[in-house]
């Protein structure tokens, strides 16, 4: 190597050095931040510190904004872990996480989303998890969306007006490739009025038995039938629609399509998902 090259990159190396300190400065300022919003919130009476509709506005900017050689996966992971453990520092909780389907792939969903920091614990059921939740101050559970149809119709337990909510939906940049892409929703006990994400509501309906047209009638609000298991003599429906919608839009569409004493309650809502099909391979750059 010439002196000149070797020059060059102990240049490059120091302005590495450079940016890497100024990040741990900034991540200690923002540490700072949340030391003063701690204090404030405790003189208020405190509350919770989810706040999933800000969590969503920031991943969208984030993914617009990225470019360059580094991996989306990788911004992506960094930027959820930093937001969950100021979240733990805020408010100490737990994930209660769902492994009846695949141990492996849901570790990886809660370990990309909220890192290391912040507890795991892993149980053997989607009712084990929401009983978690529901015993618990303020912890957070992570439900594989395809739970299979031994589990029964297990988001009833989260129609109670005091039962756990679903406040998100992951991955929330959805792609091929993405390294965590088990599809989980995260149930949490009731946010605060504001707190959440509302573009997307997800309804438990109960009808008497399935119908074909059932999926046509609820695509054609712009929703998605996204489970279905027998609930007594009839059958249940998790049902996502666009939030804009009234309530009981989605039971309204099920009855014209058929179905005999079509009833839904509200369970939960999460923002839209960011369609990161068209997203740049990883590693590539935007030119």
């Amino acid at each position: 190597m010439s002196e000149v090259a070797a020059e060059e990159l102990k240049a490059l190396r120091v302005e590495i050095d450079r940016i890497d300190a100024g990040m741990h400065a900034l991540l200690m300022e923002r540490g700072r931040i949340i030391d003063t919003l701690i204090a404030i919130k405790t003189r208020q009476g405190g509350g919770s510190a989810f706040r999933p509709a800000r969590e969503a506005a920031m991943m969208r900017a984030l993914v617009e904004r990225h470019t360059g050689h580094l991996p989306l996966d990788t911004v992506e992971s960094i930027w959820r872990v930093i937001i969950s453990t100021f979240t733990y520092v805020q408010s100490p909780y737990g994930v209660h996480v769902d492994v009846s389907r695949g141990e492996a792939a849901m570790r990886d969903s809660a370990r990309f989303h909220f890192g290391f920091t912040v507890p795991c614990a892993p149980h053997a059921s989607a009712g084990a998890v929401i009983g978690a939740v529901s015993a618990a101050a303020g912890d957070l559970g992570l439900l594989a969306l395809d739970q299979g149809p031994a589990a029964g119709a297990w988001w009833m337990s989260l129609a109670g007006a005091n039962a756990p909510k679903v406040i998100a939906r992951l991955p929330f940049v959805e792609r091929p490739d993405h390294p965590a892409a088990t599809p989980a929703l995260v149930i949490a006990k009731p946010l605060a009025e504001g707190a959440a994400s509302r573009e997307v509501v997800l309804e438990a309906a109960t009808v008497d038995r399935w119908r074909n047209d059932y999926h046509a009638a609820i695509a054609a609000l712009g929703g998605e039938i996204v489970g279905n298991a027998a609930e007594g003599v009839g059958l249940s429906l998790l049902v996502a629609r666009p939030g804009a919608l009234g309530a009981g839009a989605a039971a309204a569409a099920l009855a014209k399509a058929g179905a005999v004493d079509a009833r839904s309650v509200e369970i939960g809502a999460h923002a839209a998902r960011y369609d990161g099909s068209k997203l740049r391979p990883r590693g590539a750059s935007r030119g």
